[in-house]
């Protein structure tokens, strides 16, 4: 039977994946952006999402930050560019790798990025070994967020920073409503803020908080419409017209939930305490528990 990790490396091996992320959403930071005005773009508004999730995590020159499903490694570039932080960016599919890779070494950041293919379930890297750990929604591809988040925390030293972004259902949204939204990805459900902070606290993690920058969702989804709808013509050149269909039809149901009130985001950020013993002990507790919702790749 196919697992989640099998469906995300699905999604992500398309060549029209790809090239949407490529033309509407910039090619360097696939996640929902916060924007300051109307009809900035995409890319610079999804910029500004990695600028303030990593003022949570305060990296420094030698510091080891891990980066969970990282993409095409837009995140990871910035860190190691503004900061002289060392990356390790760890990530599914290898179609995302190569190019992460080959930009890396045209940009000069392959001597602090370590691109890893592999699963944020089963971090290859021992406890303890990395300043801050980030993610910005790569959480929902997961079909056992508690491991996810188990393993984020057992990485961290003591002390040490976690910030991550993820699209999530609010509390009281039915599950059969969002069930359209996400049909185009072959996903039935979306974690909610509760369950974060739930997962969170039960691993004896310090300073949990939740920025919530919901009301972007409406902002985001809405210019990523208006962007598709005005490059149709240019993009039916590089993306196939079933799936450029399937954009236009999904894309202004994600607008409409937003609009209703039936999505939440915005950006989890937490400690692992500086005597984290009890912490790492919670985090495998957690590893070997539920399966923590449905795997849910953001469009």
């Amino acid at each position: 039977m196919p697992t989640s990790e099998d469906a995300t490396r699905s999604y992500y091996a398309s060549a029209d994946v790809d090239a949407f992320y490529e033309e509407v959403w910039g090619g360097e930071d696939i996640h929902t952006g916060i924007y300051e005005r109307p009809g900035e773009p995409v890319a610079d508004a999804s910029r500004r999402t990695v600028e303030r999730l990593a003022a949570r995590l305060e990296p420094g020159p030698g510091t080891r930050v891990l980066d969970l499903g990282s993409g095409y490694g837009g995140t990871a570039r910035y860190l190691a560019r503004r900061f002289g932080c060392r990356v390790v960016a760890l990530n599914l599919s290898e179609r995302q790798n190569e190019r992460h890779r080959r930009i890396n070494a045209e940009r000069g950041l392959d001597g602090l990025v370590e691109v890893v293919t592999g699963s944020f379930h089963d971090v290859p890297y021992a406890d303890g070994e990395f300043d801050a750990v980030c993610s910005l929604e790569a959480l929902c591809h997961s079909g056992d967020r508690p491991r996810a988040l188990a393993e984020a925390a057992r990485v961290l030293t003591p002390g040490g920073a976690l910030a991550f972004t993820d699209v999530m259902a609010a509390e009281d949204a039915p599950a059969e409503e969002l069930r359209p939204v996400v049909a185009r990805l072959g996903v039935d459900a979306l974690a909610t803020p509760s369950f974060y902070r739930e997962e969170l606290a039960g691993l004896g993690m310090a300073e949990v908080a939740f920025d919530d920058h919901s009301e972007q969702l409406v902002h985001h989804y809405v210019r990523l419409t208006e962007e598709t709808e005005a490059r149709r013509a240019g993009l039916g050149e590089v993306i196939s017209q079933d799936y450029l269909r399937q954009l236009l039809t999904n894309l202004p149901l994600w607008v409409d939930a937003s609009r209703r009130g039936r999505l939440r985001w915005g950006i989890f950020h937490a400690r692992r305490p500086a005597g984290a013993d009890e912490a790492a002990g919670a985090g495998e507790a957690a590893g070997a528990g539920g399966a923590g919702g449905t795997p849910t790749p953001a469009p």
